[in-house]
């Protein structure tokens, strides 16, 4: 069972009010820089936050504003993340790579947390952002399928299966066990790669694999307990070794990359869901000792696989974009209620 966790402002002056958004917002999302126009009245904000396994969603409502990240807050991030951004209500400008979308309710928009971008509110606004690591991304959909703010189109039926997917998730998260809250991860991740090949403003060939590609990218998954080789792909699709590795090289990768990266993800979810030794499930997906898993998987998370299953053991969340920090001027209080969405 995972708890949400909730900000909120407490008031002052615009400046300090200011500055309590910024703390919001770089402890609940990524690092920003804020400002409140002073001769606006009150401002107020609050945010709420969830775990789905090491994917954050967060929900936050505030007044007008603006942020931006630039290279000093692209430098105090820590990892590198793909943000999926919902308006719920109101009306938001994002910006990134040069592009600004002008965000109504029921528009999405995925951006690269590596590039600086930039937000702008006119009005009161409802929104829920999605923070996706890029190692998770990479599970399914291989290397970088996006490089800034690409718009997923509101009206594809991807899209609306996505954001109506989060909506109800954000209610049943409070609810989930562990099982339950690792099977909803890979489930969100397939459906924003979804949205994200069938619904951008973006040429399909910059993001999606080729049918082909995705058929030998199933082959590898109903094959990952085997030892599997380009040959082996190869020949179960009627190509040459050649083609197979064209294929992968296409978006920067190799067969045996992808291989090792989705052993690891099944592995992730055997460390929390079954009492296998460690040394029993390095063994199942072909690592050769102990001691090689250790360190592969460390390099992918960020954590070794003993510490994760003690995490997991604990029901807590791993591999965090930024800590949850209480700072001076922000209220911090965590419970194990849903909220009712705006």
């Amino acid at each position: 069972m995972t708890r949400d966790e909730e900000f909120w402002t407490t008031g002052g002056p615009a400046d300090t009010v200011a500055d309590q958004w910024r703390e919001m917002l770089s402890a609940t999302h990524l690092p920003w820089s804020v400002a409140v126009p002073p001769d606006q009245g009150p401002f107020t904000a609050w945010v709420r936050r969830w775990w789905i396994d090491d994917l954050a969603l967060v929900d936050c409502e505030c007044g007008p504003c603006s942020g931006s990240r630039t290279r000093r807050e692209l430098a105090a991030t820590e990892g590198e993340f793909v943000v999926v951004l919902t308006t719920l209500a109101g009306r938001e400008t994002v910006s990134q790579n040069d592009a600004d979308v002008g965000m109504r309710p029921g528009d999405a928009v995925a951006w690269d947390s590596t590039r600086p971008a930039r937000f702008a509110v006119r009005e009161p606004l409802a929104k829920r952002s999605l923070l996706i690591p890029r190692a998770a991304l990479e599970e399914v959909a291989g290397r970088a399928p996006i490089s800034g703010g690409v718009m997923l189109d509101g009206r594809k039926p991807a899209t609306r299966l996505l954001t109506s997917y989060l909506d109800t998730l954000s209610r049943s998260l409070p609810e989930l066990d562990q099982s339950a809250i690792i099977a909803a991860r890979n489930a969100t991740l397939e459906l924003f790669i979804g949205a994200l090949r069938s619904g951008t403003d973006t040429p399909a060939t910059s993001m999606a694999q080729p049918a082909l590609r995705a058929q030998m990218d199933r082959y590898i998954e109903r094959h990952l307990l085997e030892a599997v080789t380009p040959k082996d792909v190869a020949a179960a699709h009627g190509v040459s070794v050649r083609t197979v590795n064209r294929i992968f090289n296409a978006t920067g990768e190799t067969v045996s990359e992808v291989i090792r990266v989705r052993r690891l993800a099944r592995a992730r979810e055997e460390l929390a869901e079954s009492d296998r030794s460690i040394a029993t499930i390095a063994h199942r997906f072909g690592f050769s000792d102990t001691s090689h898993f250790s360190r592969s998987f460390k390099a992918q998370y960020g954590i070794s696989p003993s510490a994760y299953r003690a995490e997991r053991a604990r029901g807590a969340s791993v591999q965090r974009p930024v800590a949850a920090v209480h700072r001076a001027g922000v209220r911090r209080k965590e419970t194990g209620v849903t909220v009712a969405q705006g």
